[in-house]
């Protein structure tokens, strides 16, 4: 079943609302991607980590969804990072403009030292 493609979870590690997504992101993700976005950020999230480690393909669609994403992150004064993702989707995160507005980070590790001396 399509909508099954992805799972989203969402926990806090050090100060830091780390988004787990599971699969691939495409327009099917859009409701669960949103959902744990709001979740974090009635939580008062001001560091949000989209980790991308468990992912294998992002189609446009998808990435039409996280610049959504971008776009509140922006509005509501937040700092997002990315972590775990394939050398392809770095660049194409990179190509689109995505890495202007989160940083690009190996791993969810690098990403909470990356927090940790933003906030320093």
């Amino acid at each position: 079943m399509l909508d099954d493609e992805l799972s989203v979870s969402t926990r806090e590690r050090d100060g830091v609302a780390i988004i787990d997504l599971v699969g691939d992101v495409t327009t099917f993700a859009e409701e669960k991607i949103n959902n744990a976005y709001a979740q974090v950020t009635n939580q008062g999230a001001r560091h949000i980590l989209l980790n991308f480690r468990q992912n294998d393909y992002i189609n446009s669609a998808g990435i039409a969804i996280l610049i959504g994403i971008v776009t509140e992150v922006n509005r509501n004064s937040q700092k997002l990072a990315v972590s775990g993702l394939s050398q392809h989707f770095q660049k194409i995160f990179r190509m689109v403009g995505l890495a202007q507005y989160a940083e690009i980070y190996q791993d969810e590790e690098e990403a909470i030292r990356g927090f940790a001396a933003a906030a320093a």
